[in-house]
């Protein structure tokens, strides 16, 4: 992927890693915009020159109306990465849970999806573009404390996979980008391993500039995750981050 020369929507960006990339994106030489929710986010970034959308990925009328005003704007858009997430910590015992269960499925899976749909028409069209869907570590190796954010990644992943079926012969690449846990919101203060977000996204940009580029952006991070049933290290793995359920309210471990 040639990043000097892309118009990227970064739906999700206005702060972590959506933030942190789309600056990425622009240094490269790249036309960015950033969609999300946070208003004072959107304008600290059109400050520094980005074009801002609001966007609430859980709202079909939200997406539709942005899609629209991002193409009257940008009509040579080219890449839209979907960045919008949800994480969130669940106890299955209590069926309070739901409405975490609920919320998180709707960003991360369903608003996915809903930003796709809301572009590939554009995408197809023009011939030649790229979808960038964001997934997680988690999405292939659990993290039990947080069993809907799993579940929703995992689904992108596999909507990934067949998206990149059904466009195939349309000039529309797919690619996944999957983040281990990165030192962004606090991460680092409870997971002393998370990634420094600088090197993360220096890797990143790094592996989406290869020829071709990956049909996954795997961090080196991240390849303990991705390939855990592979390397027989599932199980262990799974038992070892099942500890983290004493974190939950209630629970003595």
């Amino acid at each position: 992927m040639d990043l000097s020369n892309r118009t990227v929507l970064m739906v999700g960006g206005t702060s972590g890693i959506g933030r942190e990339l789309a600056r990425r994106f622009a240094a490269a030489g790249s036309t960015v915009a950033v969609g999300g929710r946070n208003p004072e986010a959107l304008a600290e970034l059109a400050t520094e020159g980005f074009g801002t959308f609001s966007i609430d990925v859980t709202d079909g009328a939200s997406v539709a109306s942005a899609r629209d005003a991002v193409l009257a704007r940008y009509p040579e858009l080219d890449t839209v990465v979907t960045m919008s997430g949800a994480m969130l910590m669940e106890d299955l015992r209590d069926p309070a849970h739901f409405a975490a269960a609920q919320t998180t499925i709707d960003t991360n899976l369903v608003g996915t999806i809903r930003v796709i749909d809301a572009f590939t028409a554009h995408l197809v069209g023009r011939g030649a573009g790229t979808f960038i869907t964001v997934t997680s570590g988690i999405a292939f190796l659990p993290f039990p404390p947080m069993p809907s954010y799993a579940a929703s990644k995992a689904g992108v992943h596999a909507y990934s996979e067949a998206l990149r079926a059904q466009l195939d012969g349309t000039g529309v690449d797919v690619v996944e980008l999957v983040p281990p846990a990165v030192a962004t919101a606090g991460q680092q203060t409870v997971n002393p391993r998370a990634l420094p977000l600088d090197d993360f996204a220096t890797e990143v940009m790094q592996l989406l500039s290869a020829n071709p580029t990956p049909r996954e952006i795997l961090v080196k991070g991240v390849h303990m995750h991705r390939w855990a049933e592979r390397d027989g290290t599932y199980a262990d793995l799974v038992a070892e981050r099942s500890k983290a359920l004493a974190r939950l309210p209630g629970r003595n471990g």
